[in-house]
């Protein structure tokens, strides 16, 4: 049984994402290919590049394209990651926890304690309520 989504066209979305994103980035990948293309063959040739406004429409395109895109996977990357450093929190967790027992046992002796002569002190008082001082 899947899960329910926040969102019920998230599938759609994400697919569009992985579509559209790819696409706008290539198209952006082609403008700034051509404009330094135009660039440098000009100025082999002593003549004026005719498209150098192509990097500053690609550019912005590249970008674009690259979040989108960044979004439609960001699932699977999130899965990817947590499949990385879950282990390593896993071992880490052990690592301190065998490592701080004896600590952890000295503490929870001296709480214990601590609440045993509280508790015993407040029935040697014959079960009187205790008045507590603010200062």
């Amino acid at each position: 049984m899947e899960e329910e989504k926040i969102d019920p066209g998230h599938h759609g979305t994400r697919n569009v994402l992985r579509v559209i994103g790819p696409i706008i980035a290539v198209v952006g990948l082609i403008f700034i290919i051509v404009g330094m293309v135009s660039f440098f063959s000009a100025a082999g040739s002593f003549g004026s590049p005719k498209y150098t406004w192509c990097p500053c429409v690609g550019m912005p395109l590249l970008f674009v394209g690259l979040v989108l895109s960044s979004m439609g996977y960001m699932g699977k990357i999130a899965r990817y990651q947590a499949g990385e450093i879950a282990p390593v929190g896993k071992d880490t967790f052990n690592y301190i926890a065998d490592g701080t027992k004896g600590g952890v046992k000295t503490l929870a002796t001296a709480i214990r304690e601590g609440l045993g002569a509280g508790l015993g002190g407040a029935a040697a008082a014959g079960g009187q309520k205790m008045k507590i001082r603010c200062h």
